[in-house]
């Protein structure tokens, strides 16, 4: 039994509140080192939920993935879009070099339609990164989100509402988001594995802040070349 213990003890995954565990799981870069930092040095975790709980879309979430779309892109790998709150402008993204032939943009109709697709997709071997943006979800559900999560081995980011960030949650990582000065984006830590939270960080977006993400009136039809449109 003591042997058994010892094992879960040093397994990253168990949280063990301000015990530090140095956490060997694989991960992928934010591309923000200032960020990376607050992180053990490590970023997204691949096969494992993230989750960015924010108060409303636009305040620069997407700067936050845009370096590790823009390299699983050039990589080969799929980025699938899950019911995101408005349609991303494919110009905006062509234009910050993410190929939009490895991007994916999927609509579903109802809860049990959103969970189907976003396990496949997570199960999926072409699959390097899912962003989805779902409505309500029940822990069980997520539990089974995290299962697909493993067996793909790839990044899943839920954006979530920040009420949610009270609740508990299997994720690896959970970060809150909110807007800063001068175009910045304020992040908090409130979980990560291997190590306990409260590390926040700032950065500095830029002109980047202003870019159309997330455009629903100005959607160009395509399709678009690498300088954008």
């Amino acid at each position: 039994m003591s042997e058994l213990l010892d094992t879960l003890i040093q397994d990253a995954r168990v949280w063990q509140g301000h015990c530090h565990t140095r956490t060997t799981q694989p991960a992928e870069s934010t591309g923000y080192q200032v960020l990376d930092n607050q992180l053990g040095g490590l970023g997204w975790p691949r096969g494992a939920l993230s989750e960015c709980l924010l108060d409303a879309p636009g305040i620069g979430e997407l700067h936050l993935l845009l370096p590790l779309m823009q390299r699983l892109c050039a990589g080969g790998k799929t980025v699938f879009w899950l019911n995101p709150p408005h349609t991303p402008y494919a110009p905006a993204l062509a234009r910050e070099g993410v190929n939009l032939d490895q991007v994916v943009l999927i609509h579903t109709g109802d809860e049990s339609d959103f969970l189907w697709t976003l396990e496949n997709c997570l199960r999926s071997p072409v699959t390097g990164l899912v962003m989805a943006w779902p409505g309500k979800l029940a822990s069980r559900e997520v539990r089974r989100l995290q299962l697909a999560a493993e067996a793909g081995s790839n990044v899943c980011v839920l954006f979530r509402e920040r009420r949610h960030a009270g609740q508990n949650s299997p994720a690896a990582l959970r970060l809150e988001l909110e807007p800063g000065e001068q175009q910045d984006l304020r992040v908090n830590v409130l979980k990560r594995r291997g190590s306990w939270p409260g590390q926040r960080c700032s950065l500095a977006l830029g002109q980047r802040a202003g870019l159309p993400f997330l455009e629903t009136t100005r959607v160009a039809p395509g399709p678009w070349s690498g300088s954008g449109g």
